[in-house]
């Protein structure tokens, strides 16, 4: 069954990898365990952005380094940007100190585009065919009506691979054949190399 994986990069590092040991992670290793040996995978979709380094001068460094190493070492791996916004909002404080003083500035960063590209993958690569089951690792609701035309129009098998150990989404469940979960024994036995072969490329040191 050719199979096209399709991976939300913040969503996957979020509700399954921060605070882990299991950052210097082997995307296809991954995959490969935890889908049947039936599913053939001809590409895997990384879908994410370049973060700031605002609050943490050395994370743009590290995730650098992680995109590079999964590029190098997955030949099937491409990898698509979106990009993000910061701005000043006013928030309501939840517990305000005086009456004059209930909202306080912050600033606000989104990561946008990721969920949009993604999308527009699995659609484009079903309309050309070029998959038979397409796989997502994500649980945002939002994916739900591209997986829709996809399962209604193209009568594509479609997997879910839910990062962490939240319920995976009732709008996505509705067009999905089959649901695996991502849990801690696959991360620690799906690491990459380190370093990767061939290459300088280490994992970083606080990882």
């Amino acid at each position: 069954m050719r199979t096209y994986i399709y991976i939300d990069g913040f969503n996957l590092y979020y509700r399954a990898l921060k605070n882990t040991p299991y950052k210097w992670l082997d995307l296809k290793k991954l995959l490969i365990q935890l889908l049947d040996p039936k599913n053939k995978i001809l590409a895997i979709k990384y879908f994410t952005a370049l973060v700031s380094g605002k609050i943490d001068t050395k994370q743009p460094l590290r995730q650098k380094t992680y995109l590079r190493a999964i590029q190098k070492f997955i030949p099937e791996l491409s990898i698509y940007y979106g990009h993000f916004l910061s701005h000043i909002i006013s928030a309501p404080l939840a517990e305000p100190p005086s009456e004059q003083q209930r909202f306080v500035k912050i600033i606000k960063t989104e990561e946008k585009g990721s969920d949009v590209n993604l999308a527009v993958h699995i659609l484009n690569d079903s309309w050309l065919d070029r998959y038979d089951c397409a796989v997502i690792v994500s649980n945002d609701s939002d994916l739900a009506e591209s997986l829709r035309i996809v399962k209604e129009q193209h009568g594509k098998t479609i997997g879910l691979i839910i990062p962490g150990k939240t319920h995976p989404s009732k709008e996505l469940m509705r067009y999905t054949n089959f649901v695996k979960r991502i849990r801690k024994g696959v991360l620690a036995s799906s690491q990459l190399p380190d370093p990767i072969p061939g290459t300088s490329i280490h994992k970083p040191q606080s990882w």
